[in-house]
């Protein structure tokens, strides 16, 4: 199985720190980190993510705004988007999948589970 590539994109330096140990050293991923959306966008477009994890609320283009950005681009458009958010009511989680996210995972997160809910989510997206 190839190695896959998520693009972390996250304000908060220590929230990127941790998904970066726990997808690298846990899971066997190859990250990317983006502090917003200009240099996720950049990133996004040179080489293509297997996946995005994306923080909600983030000064600038939040995380809605983001995935809007992304989705105008062809390379992009069909990359699966995870948000990440502190706010955990079902109403914004379903609001947040309408705006086209696979997932919704809510902070503070499994740090030990995570590698493995992002193995069972490309499965679920036909990512092998």
């Amino acid at each position: 199985m190839p190695v896959r590539t998520i693009l972390v994109v996250d304000d908060d330096p220590d929230i990127r720190r941790i998904l970066s140990l726990s997808l690298e050293r846990i899971g066997g991923y190859r990250v990317w980190l983006a502090d917003g959306a200009a240099p996720a966008i950049e990133l996004a477009t040179k080489a293509v993510p297997d996946l995005v994890l994306l923080d909600v609320s983030m000064p600038g283009a939040d995380g809605p705004a983001t995935l809007a950005a992304l989705r105008e681009n062809a390379a992009c458009a069909r990359v699966p988007v995870i948000f990440l958010t502190a706010i955990s009511g079902e109403d914004e989680i379903a609001h947040l999948r309408t705006l086209g996210a696979v997932d919704v995972i809510s902070k503070p997160f499994d740090i030990v589970g995570l590698p493995t809910r992002l193995r069972d989510i490309f499965s679920r997206v036909g990512v092998d």
